[in-house]
């Protein structure tokens, strides 16, 4: 039974699973922080509420 020899798929396996381990990770990276937050816009007033029942 041909299916019981591990060195031909246990090679391919071990290969697929190297360059997925290598190449997946920094692909990943590159598109987890896209949009930054940018705190220089924002405007911030002192601005408060007033309520009619205070």
């Amino acid at each position: 039974m041909p299916q019981l020899n591990p060195v031909p798929w246990l090679c391919y396996l071990t290969l697929a699973w190297l360059i997925f381990l290598t190449l997946a990770p920094t692909k990943i990276l590159n598109h987890t922080n896209l949009n930054e937050p940018n705190t220089k816009n924002t405007k911030t007033t002192s601005h408060t509420w007033t309520w009619p029942w205070q």
